[in-house]
C-alpha cells in the first residue's frame, strides 16, 4: 500500500475520510468526503476509481484498513493512505473545516 504524509496530498485530491460522522463533523480536511469505515464496503462504489484515492482517518490506522480493502476487494492500485491522519493534517495547519 502506498503511503504519503499530509503535506504530500495534492490540492483538490479525492480525499476519503473513513472516521465516524461525529468525528468528521468535529474537524476534517477541507474537501474530504465522509465514508465511515463501519459502512465502508457498502459505500465504496461511490468512489471514483479513475482518480487517485487518498484515504484519511484520525491517525492512519482505519484509513490503512480501508485502503487495504480497496486494493484487495476492488483491485484498485491507485489507493494511498494518508499517514498521521486528521491529527497531522490539523497540526500541519492545512485547510480544514469544523461543524
Amino acid at each position: 500500500m502506498k503511503t504519503v504524509t499530509v503535506t504530500e496530498v495534492p490540492q483538490g485530491a479525492q480525499l476519503i475520510d473513513v472516521r465516524e460522522p461525529d468525528e468528521y463533523t468535529e474537524v476534517r480536511a477541507a474537501g474530504a468526503v465522509n465514508l465511515p469505515l463501519s459502512d465502508f464496503a457498502a459505500q465504496a462504489g461511490t468512489i471514483n476509481p479513475d482518480e487517485d484515492i487518498y484515504v484519511i482517518c484520525r491517525s492512519g490506522g482505519r484509513s490503512a484498513q480501508a485502503a487495504e480493502y480497496l486494493e484487495q476487494a476492488r483491485g484498485w492500485d491507485n489507493v494511498i493512505n494518508v499517514e498521521g491522519g486528521t491529527i497531522a493534517w490539523v497540526e500541519s495547519d492545512l485547510p480544514h473545516e469544523r461543524g
